[in-house]
C-alpha cells in the first residue's frame, strides 16, 4: 500500500473543505497541528487567518463582501491552561468556556461537545471537527471529535469521540 504525503493527499482532492491535522515533529520532541480552510460558497472563501496573541480568529478579507458570519467567523484556536483546543468552527469557544467554568476533569471536551450539533448549513449540515490537545505533566494526549449529521438526516446527530497517546 502506497502512504502518500499530506500534499498529495490533499491535491487528489476536488474540495478538501476544513480540516485539522494533529501529531509529532519528526524528531517526536514537538506537537505539530495544522488547520486549513476553503470554501465553497463566496462568502466563505472570504476569510483569512489573523493571530491576536496566543489565538487565532478568522476574520472577512473584505468586509464589503461579507454577507454571513455566523458560520465563518470564528475561534479556531485557543490556549486554555496546559491544553489547545483548535476547530473548524465557533465551538471552540463552547469548549474554552466549559473548560475553564468546570475545569478539565478528563471528559470537559465530550461533555461540552455534547451541546453542539454539525453546523446548520443544509443542505451540506458541514460536521464540526473538534480537537484538544494536553500537554500536562510533560506528556502529550489528544482528543478528537467529529458531529456530523446522520446520514444528511437533519434530525439527528452522530457524535464520535477519540482519544490518543501518541
Amino acid at each position: 500500500m502506497k502512504v502518500s504525503t499530506i500534499k498529495e493527499e490533499l491535491n487528489s482532492l476536488a474540495y478538501h473543505g476544513r480540516g485539522i491535522i494533529i501529531g509529532k515533529s519528526a524528531d517526536g520532541k514537538k506537537a505539530v497541528t495544522a488547520y486549513f480552510i476553503m470554501g465553497r460558497s463566496e462568502n466563505s472563501r472570504n476569510r483569512v487567518f489573523v493571530l491576536e496573541g496566543d489565538a487565532m480568529r478568522t476574520k472577512a478579507f473584505d468586509e464589503s463582501k461579507l454577507s454571513d458570519p455566523s458560520l465563518i467567523i470564528y475561534n479556531p484556536f485557543l490556549e486554555c491552561g496546559n491544553s489547545d483546543i483548535v476547530t473548524n468552527g465557533d465551538q471552540t469557544d463552547t469548549v474554552f468556556n466549559y473548560v475553564k467554568e468546570h475545569g478539565d476533569d478528563g471528559f470537559s471536551f465530550e461533555k461540552s461537545l455534547h451541546t453542539r450539533e454539525f453546523e446548520p448549513d443544509n443542505p451540506n449540515y458541514t460536521p464540526r471537527i473538534s480537537a484538544m490537545l494536553n500537554y500536562a505533566s510533560g506528556e502529550f494526549n489528544y482528543k478528537l471529535s467529529i458531529l456530523k449529521s446522520s446520514d444528511g438526516d437533519p434530525q439527528v446527530c452522530d457524535r464520535y469521540f477519540y482519544s490518543y497517546t501518541p
